[in-house]
């Protein structure tokens, strides 16, 4: 980030954190615990909008009254309303915005692709236990208030959009389980969508707060299979396709998610002065989310995300 622009000022409820000051004096910023005062600082031409999910549309509105485009994370507030509101709000001031959905372009989304326009497709990511949360300063990740639900809201989104990238659908049908066992929290820490389209493609997503604390990080695996063959790729990055002709292609490709952030914070700085073009649209995470939240409304009785 500090290689593409200037750092004017970071934001934190808790300034003392380490991961805050070691940020700050990374960029040379000054550090600020009230986020309204960052939004009123002169000449800012962009913001990058983390933390807690409770009062990020707050955050989003505030910034688009101030005609400042803007880096959000997902699922950009608690309920599909919130998201919506921003959306229309941000749509109606032409102001731009986007979305780290970063397994977009990545190796994954491109071996996959080799199938096709996907019939079936399979996504598993299962990351590490929710105690990483506590250890690495965001609590509020495992407060369902805060965060508005657990792995499924935060991991299931980049797998749901490429599948909605993929078919080239935006409306899906949800069937859903989510589970609290293995840990106990308040929060999910497994669950599972199977999610078809109007004309019967279908992909299954299993997402987890599973996988022991490791060096490891985490469990992946994915499939897709379209008119052109059937794609595969493993844990450990080995990745095949097999065309309907039977030829099979083998390759090895990296499926650690945390290097994609870099070209995206790059194709940010890159886009900004054409409004984010090519990048994940508002309009698409609301497509994306619309299939989640409806998973949470169905498994909790109704919450009002819908």
């Amino acid at each position: 980030m500090a290689e593409e622009h200037d750092m004017i000022a970071v934001g934190d409820d808790d300034v003392s954190r380490v991961q805050v000051q070691k940020l700050a004096n990374g960029w040379g910023a000054p550090v600020e615990s009230d986020w309204q005062k960052l939004v009123d600082l002169p000449d800012v031409g962009l913001a990058y909008v983390f933390g807690p999910h409770e009062g990020m549309a707050e955050k989003c509105m505030a910034l688009i009254e101030r005609n400042i485009p803007f880096v959000v994370e997902k699922p950009l507030g608690t309920s599909l309303g919130e998201l919506a509101t921003v959306r229309q709000a941000a749509e109606a001031a032409g102001v731009p915005a986007t979305v780290p959905l970063v397994q977009r372009g990545g190796p994954t989304d491109q071996w996959l692709a080799k199938a096709g326009r996907p019939s079936y497709q399979r996504s598993s990511f299962i990351a590490g236990p929710p105690s990483r949360y506590l250890h690495n300063a965001n609590p509020w990740m495992l407060d369902p208030s805060r965060a508005g639900g657990g792995c499924l809201a935060n991991l299931a989104p980049h797998f749901v959009d490429l599948f909605l990238r993929g078919t080239g659908e935006s409306e899906l049908q949800v069937q859903s389980r989510l589970s609290s066992v293995l840990h106990g929290q308040d929060i999910e820490d497994h669950a599972s969508l199977i999610l078809t389209t109007p004309e019967g493609r279908e992909t299954i997503v299993e997402v987890g707060y599973a996988f022991p604390g490791s060096p490891l990080k985490r469990y992946c695996s994915f499939t897709s299979v379209g008119e052109a063959g059937f794609a595969a790729v493993a844990s450990d990055g080995t990745a095949t396709f097999t065309s309907t002709d039977g030829t099979t292609e083998v390759d090895k490709i990296n499926v650690d998610s945390d290097p994609l952030y870099d070209p995206f914070v790059r194709s940010v700085a890159r886009t900004l002065e054409d409004g984010f073009q090519g990048l994940t649209t508002l309009a698409q995470l609301e497509d994306v989310m619309r299939p989640i939240w409806r998973a949470y409304d169905d498994q909790h009785g109704g919450r009002e995300h819908a």
